[in-house]
C-alpha cells in the first residue's frame, strides 16, 4: 500500500487542475502548525518541503506524484486551513478584477464647479453618488449620515454631497425634491432621483439606501472582509 503513488491528475476530479492542487499542497504545508504535529507526520512534511530532488528541478517536484501518505496527510479535514486558502484565492481574484481607485469617506463639494470636476474628471470606471441637500429639509441630515456608513462599505465609490445652495440650482432643487440622488460613471447621468426618500420608510438606515441603490444596480460588488473578520463570524 505505502508503494502505491497516486497521480495528481487523478485526484484532481473535484479540485480543479493539477496547477490548483500543488497550489493548495504549499498553502497547506506553509499553514500547518508543525510544532503540535505527531512526530511521524512532522517527518513526512519535511520529506514533502525537502525532497531528494537535483536543486535545479524544483518545476518537476511541484508535478511530481504524490504518495499515498502525503495524500491522506493533505486531504484530512482542516476547515481552519480550507477557509484561510478559499480566502487567499478569493482575494488574489478581486485584487486583479479591482481597477480604478479608492475613496475615503464622503466628499464635500463646496461649488458647481467642483460638482461639475468631480463629474468629468473622475475615473471612467468610479461610480460617482451626489447628495443635493439642504439644511433644515426633511431627510436629507438622515441621508447624509447613511451616505457616511456606505462611504466605508463601497471604497471604490465616490460618495459627494453639496448644498443645494452651494451648487448654484436652488431654484431648481426646491425643497419639495429634496433630498435628491444623483448618480454617475464615466460622465453619464445613470441615477436621478429626485426626492429619493418618498422610496423609504420614515426611518430609514444606510441598509435601506443601499438596498435602493443596488435595486437598480447602481452599486459595485463589497470589497471582501479580512480573513480574520470571517473566522470570527464562524465562531457561533
Amino acid at each position: 500500500m505505502s508503494g502505491r503513488v497516486i497521480d495528481l491528475e487523478e485526484t484532481a476530479t473535484h479540485t480543479g487542475p493539477k496547477g490548483v492542487i500543488n497550489d493548495w499542497r504549499r498553502f497547506k504545508l506553509e499553514s500547518m502548525d508543525r510544532e503540535n504535529l505527531h512526530p511521524a507526520k512532522k517527518e513526512l512534511l519535511r520529506q514533502m518541503s525537502s525532497p531528494n530532488k537535483a536543486k535545479d528541478d524544483s518545476r518537476a517536484n511541484l508535478n511530481r506524484k504524490m504518495s499515498v501518505q502525503e495524500y491522506e496527510l493533505l486531504k484530512e479535514e482542516d476547515e481552519g486551513c480550507l477557509k484561510k486558502y478559499r480566502r487567499r484565492c478569493m482575494e488574489e481574484m478581486h485584487s486583479k478584477l479591482s481597477f480604478g481607485p479608492k475613496f475615503q469617506g464622503v466628499h464635500d463639494l463646496d461649488s458647481g464647479e467642483a460638482f461639475l470636476e468631480v463629474i468629468e474628471k473622475e475615473h471612467h470606471s468610479t461610480v460617482v453618488v451626489v447628495h443635493i441637500y439642504k439644511v433644515g429639509v426633511k431627510g436629507c441630515e438622515q441621508l447624509n449620515s447613511c451616505l457616511d456608513c456606505l462611504a466605508t462599505e463601497y471604497p471604490t465609490v465616490k460618495f459627494c454631497r453639496i448644498d443645494a445652495v452651494s451648487s448654484g440650482a436652488a431654484e431648481r432643487f426646491s425643497d419639495d425634491y429634496l433630498p435628491t440622488l444623483l448618480v454617475y460613471k464615466a460622465g453619464e447621468l445613470i441615477g436621478n432621483f429626485l426626492s429619493c426618500t418618498q422610496h423609504m420608510n420614515e426611518e430609514f438606515f444606510a441598509t435601506d439606501v443601499e438596498t435602493f441603490l443596488n435595486s437598480y444596480g447602481l452599486l459595485p460588488e463589497k470589497e471582501l472582509p479580512g480573513a480574520d473578520d470571517e473566522e470570527e463570524h464562524d465562531v457561533e
